[in-house]
Order: C-alpha cells, then structure tokens, then sequence
C-alpha cells in the first residue's frame, strides 16, 4: 500500500508538474501564432521547426496545443471553484444543521445529481449561449450536488466528534465549528474530491468542445482540436494523436494524485 501510495504519487506529480508547465509556457510564449495560417505548411509533418507538425490549415499544432491546453485548464478550473464553493456551502449547512433545511436542500440536490452533468450543461448552453464562460459556468452548477453529498457525508461524521463538543464547550460560534474546526479536518477528502472533479471537469470540456457546443473558433481547446481533427484521423493522425495524448497525460496526472491522497486517508 505504502508503496503504490508512493508511486502514484510521483508520477502524478510529475505528470502535473508537467503539464502545468506547459500551461505557464502557453500563456507567455509560443513558437508561432498559434491561429496563424500557412497554407505552404499544411499537413506538415513532425520537424524541428514544426515539433508536433502542422494541421489541415498550416497551424503549428505545437502552439495550438500549448493554449488549448491553457484553455482546457482554466474552464476546468473555473469549474471545479464553482461546484467547489458552492457544494462546501451546501453540504455544511446541510450536514451540520440537519432537519428541515437538511430534507429540503438535499431533495434539491438529489434531483439535480439524478440529471447527468453534461445533460444539465447542455441545458444551461442552450439558454445562455456556447463558449468558455457558458461552459465553466454549466459545469459548475452541474457538479455542485457531488460536491454537496461528499462535503454533507463527512459534516455528518465529524461533527458529533469529541474536539467539536470541546469546542462547542468552550463557546465556539456555529460558524467558527464548521469552517475552523471541521473543514480542515476533511482536507484529505476534499483534495481526493476536487482532483477527481477536476478531471471530470476536463473531459466534459473536451466532450463539449468536441461536440461543436463548447469552447467556439477561433478560441482553441484541446477538445476543439480533436474535433477539427476528426476528418483527417487516417490521412494527418498527428493532427489528433497530439492533442489526445497531452489530454490523457494531463488527467492520468491528477487521477494519480486524486488516488495517492485517497491511499494516505486509509494508511
């Protein structure tokens, strides 16, 4: 245990590193104009001018990855920091107060997590619009019920804990309980929850992205490149075996790490 603990903990951490890197490189240089035609370049192939080639509109794939791999980031980031904030609120006030407040929010919460979450983002696009903000935006009030149930679960273990009732002995506002003395207690789960939430957050980016309904052109994102890729898997593969592979190392990166905080909280 202690040593797989250890191993995903490396390489995730890696991996993140890695990745996150790469997002800093984006927002400060990139070899070319990453939205930057070259009709003499089409289809490029891999080269020391072209590191990852080029695509079916001579754009450097390179710089095109570098800022969707930005993009894909911060709408996943805006995402998790909405269902987040939002599902803390809610799962304290429901798993510390209980009773009516408790059977009301969570009924609420219940019908929203029955709904899938991309469902529920395509119901929120159609009625603000597609792009990065409409979509951190639906992601993140889809994700809000999860974050609610996991935060509520262990509101609900923690707060009958002997350091509570010291607390609330020595004249600890109700507040002051919840968000000093229970919520960092919790810290191990809610770092295994936001990194698994932050993974979901970039593969629905991508899945709605991919699907035309997300980040719009000339905005790129790795979801967006992979669906402008499509129709030339076979004759340019490079144009979406790129973009695929930086997608799957930048979420293996933070499955690994979501993992390896979970193995801590058992060891």
């Amino acid at each position: 245990m202690k040593k797989q603990y250890d191993y995903n903990l490396i390489i995730g951490a890696v991996l993140t590193v890695t990745m996150l890197f790469l997002i800093l490189l984006g927002c400060f240089y990139t070899p070319y104009d990453p939205d930057a035609m070259d009709s003499a370049a089409k289809f490029a192939g891999v080269s020391l001018k072209h590191l990852m080639g080029c695509d079916q509109f001579g754009r450097d794939i390179f710089s095109r990855v570098l800022v969707g791999l930005g993009t894909t980031f911060y709408v996943a980031f805006g995402t998790v920091c909405i269902g987040t904030f939002a599902g803390i609120i809610l799962g304290a006030v429901t798993g510390f107060f209980g009773g009516v407040v408790d059977e009301i929010l969570m009924r609420i919460t219940d019908a929203l997590f029955a709904i899938p979450s991309i469902l529920l983002a395509l119901v929120v696009i159609s009625l603000f619009g597609s792009g990065a903000w409409q979509v951190m935006l639906s992601l993140g009030i889809a994700f809000v019920p999860s974050f609610a149930r996991i935060v509520r679960g262990e509101f609900l273990r923690l707060k009958d804990m002997d350091y509570v009732q010291s607390a609330r002995l020595a004249g600890a506002g109700k507040m002051r309980i919840m968000f000093v003395h229970i919520l960092p207690n919790m810290r191990a789960v809610l770092l295994s929850t936001i990194m698994i939430g932050f993974n979901n957050a970039v593969l629905a980016e991508a899945g709605l992205s991919f699907l035309g309904i997300g980040v719009q052109p000339p905005q790129s994102s790795l979801g967006r490149m992979l669906s402008e890729a499509q129709g030339y898997i076979f004759s340019a593969p490079g144009c979406a075996l790129f973009p695929g592979i930086v997608l799957v190392l930048f979420v293996l990166g933070f499955v690994l790490l979501a993992e390896a905080f979970q193995e801590r909280k058992t060891v």
